[in-house]
């Protein structure tokens, strides 16, 4: 049954610590594996932590968690009390300021008894496993730590009320209390629940079963800077490759400067801003030595919007309203660009040309987040063509994709073809690049022109992958 440890006075998340094992009494310094738990969350901004203890088996275990979830005010985090991770790790779930649905996870797939398997994609959970539930091609490992955001808080309980009947009645197979969390996490993605995959890179969060695991995990904590690591994974590992090889590599190192000097990102934002509009101002002037002014301006001012990300995810301060303004600053910077180059060619029909490249890309950013906006409704409303409810019951998950989607699985193993696939979807870094280095080089004609071209094969590209993906 639930246990109050502590409450505190926040707006974060609630934890419930499974110490329903006998790991989580294994020693650990001057206490136990739930002591150490315990004094990280107190360091975390979380609101209150519940421990569940051993009362009854898997079925009063998932029944408590139910309870809980059921009464909870914001955002639910379930933790077993054998976990032994860094604090940055639960951090990366628990301080995340949009208090998704989400799962540590990390992307080694060597999966086992306490690192049941995944399948990550996009970002998001898409298959999940345990003793009883298979995952076909597999491609990560849970980690103990889940979440759940308010609005799934239902989906939570009634899962965790669902599986603790099946567990009770042995369809489950043999299921132990240990694998509670795990259960949960399947019964979460497979009632269609946009779970958050919060990969932990090179820190550690692993579940032990012994005091010799336990101490070797805890002695492997030491060999990992979570200082270093949190500025390292302020950088977007899926970004284009321009943004990676020609801004990230020395953006990063302005992160730390720019937090000890106390510059938000909202700052860094306007400044971007304001270097694409000094550009568009440079490449009015239609000369080469304008044009090339505007390059490297518009370079810098891209450099700013790349920082300004990353510094945003390393204070965690990033917000879908900053997510929001971000890409519409992005647009303006781009389509101000636009009419600056235009002003400064002499060609007549370089207007045609700018308005047919705003058009092209209006397009292109209208099919993706519609595209964005109707998978997210039919998460929600329950569409037809939406992820259905799944049955727990069911020992193999035996979700298929089309052909052509197991096709490109496939190849986005191959690093060459992802990040061809990353650089033909044409992205805002490579639009910028495309866009200084055609102004600096040649001219607006040119410019626009390429935009069109590329900009074409990009949205066709885009189409196909979005019919495709529908089509599933």
């Amino acid at each position: 049954m639930p246990d109050s440890l502590t409450t505190r006075e926040s707006t974060a998340t609630s934890v419930v610590l499974l110490a329903t094992t006998p790991a989580g009494r294994l020693s650990c310094g001057d206490g136990t594996l739930l002591d150490r738990l315990g004094d990280q969350l107190a360091a975390l901004p979380v609101r209150d932590v519940q421990v569940v203890t051993p009362g009854g088996g898997l079925g009063a275990d998932l029944r408590g968690v139910a309870k809980i979830a059921r009464t909870a005010a914001g955002p639910v985090a379930v933790i077993p009390a054998d976990l032994v991770a860094h604090t940055e790790a639960l951090a990366l779930l628990l301080e995340h300021p949009a208090h998704d649905t989400g799962a540590l996870v990390s992307l080694d797939a060597t999966a086992g008894p306490l690192r049941p398997p995944v399948r990550v994609e996009g970002g998001k959970i898409v298959t999940a496993g345990s003793s009883f539930h298979l995952v076909p091609e597999a491609n990560a490992t849970f980690r103990g730590a889940l979440q759940a955001a308010e609005g799934d808080l239902a989906t939570l309980a009634d899962v965790a009320e669902e599986l603790a009947e099946l567990a009770d009645a042995g369809k489950l197979g043999p299921v132990t209390p240990i694998e509670a969390v795990d259960l949960l996490l399947v019964g979460l993605v497979r009632n269609g629940a946009a779970v958050r995959a919060a990969a932990i890179g090179p820190l550690h969060a692993d579940r032990v079963a012994g005091q010799n695991a336990a101490d070797a995990a805890v002695a492997a904590l030491a060999d990992v800077d979570e200082t270093r690591v949190r500025m390292e994974t302020s950088v977007k590992a899926d970004d284009g490759f321009f943004a990676t090889y020609f801004v990230s590599t020395w953006s990063r190192y302005l992160i730390k400067p720019a937090v000890k000097l106390k510059v938000a990102p909202n700052t860094v934002t306007g400044v971007s801003v304001g270097l694409a509009l000094l550009a568009a101002v440079w490449f009015s002037a239609g000369t080469p030595g304008g044009r090339l002014a505007g390059a490297l301006l518009l370079y810098l001012s891209f450099a700013l919007d790349c920082l300004d990300g990353q510094l945003a995810r390393y204070t965690r301060t990033f917000s879908p309203l900053g997510a929001w303004a971000d890409g519409m600053a992005d647009r303006l910077k781009e389509y101000t660009v636009y009419i600056g180059l235009a002003f400064g060619s002499a060609d007549p029909a370089i207007w045609p040309l700018a308005v047919a490249a705003m058009i092209t890309q209006a397009v292109r950013h209208a099919v993706g987040y519609a595209y964005a906006g109707a998978v997210a409704d039919a998460a929600r409303i329950g569409s037809a063509w939406g992820r259905p409810p799944r049955s727990l019951q069911e020992s193999a998950d035996t979700r298929s994709a089309t052909g052509v989607l197991k096709l490109a699985q496939r190849l986005e193993r191959q690093t060459v073809v992802r990040w061809l696939k990353k650089i033909v979807v044409l992205p805002i870094g490579e639009r910028t690049a495309l866009i200084a280095v055609t102004a600096a080089v040649w001219d607006a004609r040119v410019t626009f022109l390429a935009l069109l071209c590329w900009g074409g094969v990009a949205a066709l590209y885009q189409l196909a992958g979005r019919m495709v993906r529908s089509a599933r």
